[in-house]
């Protein structure tokens, strides 16, 4: 199989990447983006998503992989796997328009006995009832006649270097139950931690979208809980501490749900349960619940800081932390930019500090200037809004006024050194 499979993976985000370096070492792999810029780093050794570090890549791009922005370098593949992104529109509806792009691509260079395998996630359907048919209006070709296709949803999870793509077990299917078979036997000589084949491509499309739904869902009910106990005068961490002694209690905690997964995925099984007459309550309820939760920590602040005493209009804070989770420089669906909205609306002088977000996209995407550098300065409230490990060691009292407000939302600092947290 290793001499005659030859893969391409299309997109080179969080997940391609990851994943081509990884069948690189049993196949023929290339990589392929339409970002020039971001391949030509790529293929000069740096990742700047982090995800793959230069060790890795140079050793990759070193053992025959390469990347690239051109279609001819990849029409000899026969294994094409498709690691777009799948966002949603300023409606939270599902914007497929990456996806049938990169069927598009796919079309333009497919074989017979060709198969092409999708990772973005995506509502059940989307692969045989959205991609499939472009594939076949662009290449003249038909499924399960001419080529196959499988699904296998990733399981990236941005910055953490514990559980790498070969150490999460990887679902797996096929449009035929040989075609199964050959995708589970493809992924599973890679991916160390096993596969699950799955019994057709909508049972494993459908298993991706629920386990960030569920993730989604716990978080709506502690975030909700956190809002609960605020008025009752009771801290939430403490009560979850307590209530995590019994040994089948789940140990989820309140805070911002954003990134391209948790705080998207929701959105792709609600409009396809809409679709099909059912209205999903408890879905779009925790999306609401979780959406709001930017507004109002920033609420809570700004209350915190009447209740001191302090002037609030005019007032400087610093904002730690700006990308959508810990310790990776992602920026995409960040939920800390609506603290910084909520807060501007009060005239405040807003200073953003990360030492892992990217301050170009940042500026780009949501028109606020951060910076890599701690600001050498006393604020009149802090708010730490992402737990980098970089904070772990920060002196956060030598950034503060003598009054002032130091607000937690990750519950990452000691209990009595903090204002106020979720």
């Amino acid at each position: 199989m290793t001499s005659e499979t030859k893969i391409c993976v299309i997109g080179l985000g969080y997940v391609g990447l990851p994943l081509a370096r990884l069948f690189s070492t049993k196949y023929e792999t290339v990589g392929f983006d339409m970002n020039r810029s971001r391949v030509d780093a790529l293929n000069a050794g740096h990742d700047a998503t982090l995800e793959v570090s230069d060790e890795l890549l140079r050793a990759a791009l070193a053992n025959g992989f390469k990347c690239t922005a051109d279609i001819e370098d990849i029409r000899g593949c026969n294994f094409y796997v498709v690691a777009v992104p799948t966002p949603v529109d300023e409606n939270n509806n599902p914007d497929l328009r990456p996806l049938r792009g990169a069927s598009e691509t796919v079309g333009k260079v497919i074989s017979r006995g060709d198969v092409v395998v999708y990772e973005s996630t995506v509502y059940p359907g989307v692969t045989e009832d959205e991609c499939v048919p472009v594939v076949e209006k662009v290449s003249g070709l038909k499924l399960n006649v001419d080529f196959f296709a499988g699904y296998s949803p990733e399981r990236i999870n941005p910055g953490d270097k514990e559980h790498t793509v070969e150490k999460i077990k990887k679902v797996t299917s096929g449009s035929t139950p040989e075609t199964a078979a050959r995708v589970n036997a493809v992924y599973a000589s890679v991916i160390s931690a096993g596969t699950h084949m799955a019994s057709s491509i909508k049972v494993a499309e459908a298993a991706k979208v629920i386990e960030n739904s569920q993730r989604d869902i716990n978080i709506a009910f502690v975030n909700e809980l956190s809002k609960i106990f605020t008025k009752l005068g009771i801290d939430t961490h403490e009560v979850l501490a307590a209530a995590g002694t019994k040994w089948n209690f789940l140990p989820f905690r309140p805070g911002l749900v954003g990134g391209h997964c948790i705080g998207v995925d929701p959105y792709y099984l609600a409009q396809c349960a809409q679709r099909h007459g059912y209205n999903p309550e408890i879905i779009l309820a925790g999306r609401r619940m979780n959406d709001g939760m930017g507004e109002y920590a920033a609420t809570r602040v700004i209350k915190l800081m009447i209740r001191k005493k302090i002037q609030v209009v005019g007032s400087k804070i610093l904002i730690l932390g700006f990308t959508f989770k810990e310790n990776c420089p992602d920026v995409r669906n960040t939920r800390v930019i609506d603290i910084v909205r909520t807060l501007k609306e009060y005239d405040l002088d807003i200073v953003i500090h990360d030492p892992w977000a990217n301050a170009e996209v940042a500026r780009r995407e949501y028109g606020v200037d951060v910076s890599n550098v701690l600001p050498q300065e006393k604020f009149d409230a802090v708010v730490l809004a992402v737990s980098h490990k970089a904070f772990e060691t920060l002196d956060v009292a030598a950034l503060r006024k003598p009054a002032s407000v130091l607000f937690d939302v990750k519950g990452f600092l000691p209990a009595d050194q903090v204002d106020g947290r979720l």
